[in-house]
């Protein structure tokens, strides 16, 4: 099992993948790294529930969206406000599409996020899980340029400036009510309601911007 976990370090490190590329198949990655598929899916999923990868089933495995280190600079970044406002322009305008393409398998990987929010403790933790639940309304609407749009907004977040405001106004009791925001959302796309997830994804948008930022707009 380690050597299967240290190959696919290497994949990922030496493979020259971005957030959101898809990995060679689980057959591909047992051949190059010598061991059965079995260990290597063991190892896969190890590395899933870590968030280091996304795995879809009947679509394959995929790197997650990654974290700036807090000594990144935040020179060229959008400063919290124009992410929020761009979040509210494109979030909600995504789920329709979402509710009209997702498959059961989005929807499982929707309930696997939902599943790791509620059990994450720490402001960090929370913060993956969330950025994963968010991306996975993109991925589920199977449009290249909704889920590039997703992850600019990702790559938009992983920055100090975002990650400090976040840590300040975590809480349990905050954790506890985004989750339940979250699964509302879940739960209008599961009901095929594109009316209500859109306006899921705005209440819940509206309450981080005034949780972040202290205004109502």
């Amino acid at each position: 099992m380690a050597t299967a976990r240290r190959h696919l370090e290497s994949v990922i490190s030496d493979g020259g993948f971005a957030p959101g590329d898809k990995l060679p198949t689980e057959r591909e990655l047992a051949a190059s790294a010598g061991v059965s598929r079995a260990v290597i899916r063991t190892a896969l999923d190890e590395l899933a529930d870590s968030g280091v990868v996304v795995r879809y089933v009947g679509r394959g495995t995929f790197l997650a969206p990654q974290t700036i280190p807090e000594s990144s600079t935040n020179a060229g970044f959008p400063s919290p406000a124009e992410i929020m406002t761009s979040r509210l322009v494109l979030e909600p305008e995504i789920l329709p599409v979402t509710v009209s393409a997702a498959t059961q398998q989005d929807i499982d990987e929707m309930h696997r996020c939902l599943r790791g929010g509620d059990a994450a403790r720490a402001s960090e933790d929370f913060e993956r899980w969330d950025t994963l639940l968010h991306h996975s309304f993109a991925l589920a609407t199977h449009n290249a340029v909704l889920i590039n749009l997703s992850q600019l907004l990702i790559d938009s977040r992983n920055q100090p400036v975002w990650g400090g405001l976040k840590r300040r106004t975590f809480s349990a009791e905050r954790r506890q009510c985004y989750c339940d925001e979250h699964k509302a959302i879940v739960s209008a796309i599961e009901d095929r309601d594109p009316d209500a997830a859109r306006e899921a994804m705005r209440v819940h948008l509206r309450h981080v911007r005034t949780t972040l930022l202290g205004d109502h707009a």
